[in-house]
C-alpha cells in the first residue's frame, strides 16, 4: 500500500479533552466507560472544562476523579446530591455534577435524591442503574428486577417480600423542582446518539437555571449478572426497558410549557 502522508490524515473521532487518558479499572462489557465519555463531551461541549465540579460517592464510581480532567469530590455513601448542593448554592457559577449508582442514589441516598429535586436545585445528576450492587458484593438493589438473582436474593427478587422495582423517573417525576428527567439504554449507536440529546438538555437545565436535572442511563453489569456483554447488552434491549421504559419525562428546558407524564 502506498505511504499516507500525515496532511491526508483527518481525525473523525477522538478522546474529548475531559476524559483522561488512563485505562479504566471497570470490568469487561460494563457501561461506566460509556457513559464516562458521554459526560466529558458534555463538558467539552458546552465549554465547562475550567468551571465542572463532578461529586462521586461510594460505589463502581468511586474512583471516577481519576478518569475526569475536572475537579472532584468524594463524597459518603448516597449523599452526592447534599454536596452537590452545598457546592452549588455556594459557587452559583459552576457546573455541578453527580455521577451515582442506583444502589446509592435509589437506597443509601434515596432521601437526598428526593428532597434535592423537591427543592430544584439546580443540580445535574448522572445515574447509572445496572439493576445491581456491582461494587459491593453483588446484592439486590431498589432497581433489581423483579425474579433477578442476586448475592442476597439466589432464588431471584420476591416482591411479595422486598416490594416491586423502583422507576426513579416515574417517582421523581411528580416533584414540581424537576426540569429534566430522561432515561435512555446504552446499548446501540443509536441509543448514545439519544443520550447525547437528553443529556444536553440536562446540562442546559443547569447552565439555564431551571432547576433539577437527572438522566438515567440503563447500563450493563456483566459480571454480577452472570452474563458475557453480548448476552447483557440483549438483556437490556428485551428487559430490563420493559421495567424502565426510555424516554424523557420531565421536559421544560425545550420551551414548549409541557411536561410528559410518562416515557415518550
Amino acid at each position: 500500500m502506498p505511504e499516507v502522508q500525515a496532511e491526508q490524515i483527518k481525525c473523525v473521532f477522538d478522546r474529548p479533552r475531559a476524559l483522561a487518558d488512563r485505562p479504566h479499572h471497570y470490568c469487561p462489557g460494563c457501561s461506566h466507560g460509556i457513559f464516562h465519555r458521554l459526560v466529558a463531551e458534555m463538558i467539552d461541549e458546552f465549554g465547562l472544562f475550567d468551571k465542572t465540579i463532578a461529586i462521586v460517592p461510594v460505589g463502581c464510581s468511586v474512583l471516577a476523579f481519576n478518569y475526569f480532567e475536572c475537579d472532584v469530590m468524594e463524597a459518603s455513601h448516597g449523599r452526592a446530591p447534599a454536596v452537590a448542593t452545598g457546592i452549588k448554592r455556594t459557587l452559583p457559577d459552576r457546573f455541578v455534577f453527580t455521577y451515582q449508582g442506583d444502589g446509592d442514589l435509589a437506597s443509601i441516598g434515596m432521601s437526598e435524591t428526593i428532597h434535592t429535586a423537591a427543592r430544584g436545585e439546580k443540580v445535574t445528576i448522572f445515574f447509572v442503574n445496572n439493576g445491581i450492587y456491582g461494587m459491593t458484593g453483588g446484592q439486590m438493589a431498589p432497581t433489581t428486577l423483579e425474579g433477578q438473582k442476586s448475592t442476597t436474593s439466589p432464588a431471584g427478587r420476591d416482591i411479595a417480600l422486598t416490594g416491586p422495582p423502583i422507576d426513579m423517573c416515574t417517582l421523581l417525576s411528580s416533584l414540581p423542582g424537576v426540569a429534566y428527567l430522561a432515561r435512555i439504554p446504552l446499548t446501540s449507536p443509536k441509543n448514545l446518539n439519544t443520550a447525547r440529546k437528553y443529556m444536553r438538555k440536562a446540562v442546559r437545565a443547569q447552565i439555564e437555571g431551571l432547576g433539577f436535572a437527572l438522566v438515567e442511563a440503563l447500563c450493563a453489569c456483566p459480571v454480577q449478572w452472570g452474563m458475557d456483554p453480548k448476552q447483557a447488552i440483549k438483556h437490556i434491549d428485551e428487559n430490563v426497558t420493559k421495567v424502565y421504559p426510555p424516554g424523557e419525562y420531565v421536559d421544560r428546558v425545550s420551551g414548549n410549557g409541557k411536561d410528559k407524564a410518562k416515557a415518550s
